[in-house]
C-alpha cells in the first residue's frame, strides 16, 4: 500500500519520524549523564531538546495519520496503525507533561523533578514499543511500500513504477 503523503516518490512521515525521535532519546540521554555527572547544564539541553521533538512529533503524526486514514478497514494494518498513532500521542504527552515540569520558577530546564523524568523514561520506553509497531507497519504488512517494489526498482524522481527493473 502506496503511501498517500509523498515527496519526491517517498512517503513522508517515516522520514520525518526521525527527528522526534532522536531529540527526545538524546533529552533522555542527557538526563542520565545529568544524573551520573550531577552537571546541570545536561538538563537545560533536555529541556530544548523535548521542546523541538514535540514539535517534530506533531509534523510526523500529522502526516502519520493521513497514512493511517488510507489503510482500509478491517485489517491488521488499520488496527496496529491505531495503536501505533495512539502510543505515540501518549509518547507525546508524557514527555510534554515532562517539559512543563522543568519550567520550574528558575531558567528554563532547571533541575527537573524526579516525575519529570520518570516521564521522559516511560515516553522512550514506550517509543520504543510504538516504534516497533510502525516498522512491523511498514516490513511485515507493506504499508508505505510501493507496488511491485523490489532490489532493481528504478529511482523514484524517475517516474517509472516500481516493478519495473532498472535500465542499465
Amino acid at each position: 500500500m502506496e503511501s498517500k503523503a509523498k515527496i519526491f516518490g517517498h512517503a513522508i512521515h517515516p522520514m520525518l519520524i526521525v527527528f522526534p525521535l532522536g531529540l527526545l532519546a538524546t533529552a533522555v540521554i542527557f538526563d542520565v549523564i545529568y544524573l551520573l555527572t550531577d552537571n546541570e547544564q545536561w538538563t537545560f539541553v533536555s529541556y530544548w531538546l523535548i521542546a523541538a521533538g514535540a514539535i517534530g512529533a506533531l509534523a510526523a503524526a500529522l502526516f502519520g495519520f493521513i497514512d493511517w486514514w488510507a489503510i482500509p478497514a478491517g485489517t491488521r494494518a488499520k488496527q496496529l496503525g491505531l495503536l501505533h498513532g495512539v502510543g505515540n500521542v501518549v509518547v507525546l504527552v508524557l514527555f510534554v507533561l515532562s517539559w512543563w515540569l522543568r519550567r520550574g520558577e528558575g531558567p528554563p530546564g532547571y533541575v527537573p523533578e524526579t516525575l519529570a523524568l520518570l516521564l521522559s523514561f516511560a515516553g522512550v520506553v514506550l517509543a520504543l514499543i510504538t516504534g516497533w509497531m510502525g516498522g512491523e507497519l511498514i516490513e511485515r504488512l507493506g504499508v508505505s511500500v510501493h507496488p511491485g517494489a523490489h532490489l532493481n526498482a528504478p529511482s523514484s524522481l524517475s517516474g517509472r513504477p516500481a516493478s519495473e527493473t532498472e535500465r542499465s
